[in-house]
């Protein structure tokens, strides 16, 4: 008896590991998870107005990456009614005529667009300021299948949950209006020294025209290529009939 005692073998206690199949049912879980927390996100700020959107983070790391510690972010929030009047419909003659009137993305400006880049010559975009919001505010830059995905999805939650007046109200808090200068309020006080509430049309059409490129045009000391853009933006925002194109929403 001792000896058949001796032979047993006593196997240590281990934990089944789960089957295969829960685990991928919580992998499962993860697009519900993101669905849910996009929604809440995008839910929030149409109430909060943000400290801070993704590009000022993004840009702020840049410049710390490339040892620039004198790096400042100008940033001060306005509500759209203490803005001039002038900017809001600047902003929509330069940069998304239709945005009134689309759902997010406007068809037909995708549609010039692909027809214009597929002849050759300098790529046009087709971004509607919706869009420019989504990628500003919740994502990064660069390009890639992935964050134009993520654009798709934020412009969509936009649309649905904001009115169009805190869509242009956030475009042009968080728009880079130069390096380190965010929103209408921070540039009007970096070049002219005043509140955005003092703009003129003139100011406001050159804070519009610089918008393609922020960091290489100057709104405060227009060159040719401002000057001319702005005097556009100008005809094209009484050609939409002013601030009764924007409407009440």
């Amino acid at each position: 008896m001792g000896a058949e005692r001796s032979n047993l073998k006593v196997e240590p206690d281990l934990e089944p590991s789960p089957p295969r199949r829960w685990r991928w049912k919580r992998l499962m879980w993860l697009p519900v998870l993101f669905v849910g927390i996009s929604v809440l996100q995008v839910l929030a700020l149409r109430f909060i107005d943000p400290p801070v959107s993704s590009v000022m983070v993004w840009r702020y790391g840049e410049a710390l990456g490339q040892g620039d510690w004198g790096y400042r972010l100008h940033y001060q929030w306005r509500d759209l009614d203490q803005m001039a009047a002038s900017l809001p419909i600047s902003l929509v003659a330069a940069e998304d005529q239709r945005f009134p009137e689309h759902n997010g993305f406007d068809l037909q400006a995708i549609e010039k667009a692909r027809d214009h880049n597929a002849r050759g010559g300098r790529l046009r975009g087709a971004s509607t300021i919706s869009q420019q919001v989504a990628k500003n505010l919740f994502l990064w830059q660069g390009r890639s299948w992935i964050r134009k995905g993520l654009e798709v999805w934020y412009t969509v939650l936009i649309e649905a949950l904001w009115p169009k007046s805190r869509i242009l109200e956030m475009y042009a808090n968080i728009a880079e209006f130069g390096d380190g200068i965010y929103g209408a309020q921070a540039a009007s006080r970096q070049y002219w020294n005043k509140d955005a509430s003092r703009l003129s049309p003139a100011e406001s059409a050159r804070l519009a025209a610089v918008l393609p490129s922020p960091r290489r045009y100057n709104a405060a000391k227009p060159g040719p290529y401002v000057q001319r853009r702005a005097a556009w933006i100008q005809r094209q925002a009484r050609q939409l009939g002013g601030n009764a194109y924007l409407g009440d929403d």
